[in-house]
């Protein structure tokens, strides 16, 4: 069965924007945008809530071929461009670039692309992980702890009916001081 995997960047403090929306503390140097873009090549479909799609699809559609991008960029904007994506909105009316909208289930969607053959599935987007959180859909975390405190901004993280137990997989340090960390879940507290 495919596997559901929230990836996120995120300081030491557990946000993943600063209080103004900034991002630009979590931009990847080159090692890691090359981890990522291996990263991207073994998923198989990501699942994107509304702000997460409409802020990837302002850049990627055309980053693959601006000369002006860094080739990390680009490559990563090809993979994006050929990766099929779910897009949960009760908002949107429409969406592109390989996606489709759903509006319903959750848990029923996510049980049946688990079900069906293929390779790992991604959760993108702060909002919609918390709700798959809270559903148990999420089967591993990978925190890619950057070396800044932010002192406050949006939490990884937000408030759960449950508390959810993981278990460390594995660890990999990159030259820029950013630490991965790959969680396994095991569902709710034994």
């Amino acid at each position: 069965m495919r596997k559901v995997i929230y990836s996120m960047s995120l300081s030491i403090d557990g946000f993943i924007e600063a209080t103004d929306g900034d991002l630009r503390w979590s931009f990847p140097d080159k090692e890691l945008h090359q981890h990522f873009n291996q990263q991207e090549a073994l998923i198989d479909l990501h699942l994107y809530g509304r702000g997460l799609y409409e802020n990837m699809v302002s850049y990627f559609p055309t980053a693959g071929a601006d000369p002006a991008a860094p080739q990390v960029e680009r490559d990563y904007a090809r993979l994006w461009q050929g990766m099929p994506k779910i897009i949960f909105s009760a908002t949107l009316k429409e969406v592109g670039w390989n996606s489709h909208l759903v509006k319903g289930d959750l848990a029923g969607e996510v049980g049946r692309l688990k079900a069906q053959p293929g390779g790992d599935i991604s959760v993108g987007g702060a909002g919609l992980a918390r709700s798959f959180m809270q559903l148990g859909l999420i089967d591993e975390y990978r925190l890619y702890m950057h070396p800044v405190i932010l002192g406050g901004g949006k939490p990884m993280f937000g408030l759960l009916k449950d508390k959810i137990a993981l278990q460390l997989v594995a660890t990999h340090c990159f030259g820029s001081g950013v630490v991965l960390l790959t969680y396994r879940s095991l569902g709710g507290i034994p």
